[in-house]
């Protein structure tokens, strides 16, 4: 079977060398995760950190600042403020999503471990995430 080539974001790769994370391999395992569960994925900076957009529209952020012993990813549908939908946005029941409105959610990895065992749940949340903020 052939693998399928990531687009890792040389802008993101250079400010991640920067900003020397302390998480780095972490960061890069995270990176690759994201960008395998969905091929429509674009990498690009925001907030200080790696972003994952779907048709031009920010979807996923990493939050890399300030460098601690920690990585965060945020769910959201965008910058803008939008009417909140009744439910959340995605149905998962997933103990990793941390809800702060019914349409920004947030998982936090404090270890290798936590993402190691998080990778395959992590992905279905990406596509779920993904399908239902098109």
């Amino acid at each position: 079977m052939a693998q399928k080539e990531i687009n890792l974001s040389t802008e993101v790769s250079n400010l991640l060398d920067e900003i020397n994370h302390p998480f780095r391999n972490e960061i890069e395992i995270l990176r690759l995760c994201i960008l395998n569960a969905n091929n429509d994925l674009k990498e690009n900076i925001k907030w200080n950190g790696p972003n994952y957009c779907f048709d031009n529209e920010d979807r996923i952020t990493m939050r890399v600042q300030p460098p601690t012993k920690q990585v965060q990813l945020i769910f959201h549908i965008g910058a803008k403020k939008q009417e909140q939908p009744k439910n959340k946005l995605i149905e998962n029941k997933s103990k990793l999503l941390v809800w702060k409105e019914n349409d920004r959610a947030i998982i936090t990895f404090k270890s290798l471990n936590d993402i190691e065992g998080a990778i395959e749940e992590l992905s279905i949340i990406v596509n779920e995430w993904i399908s239902n903020t098109k």
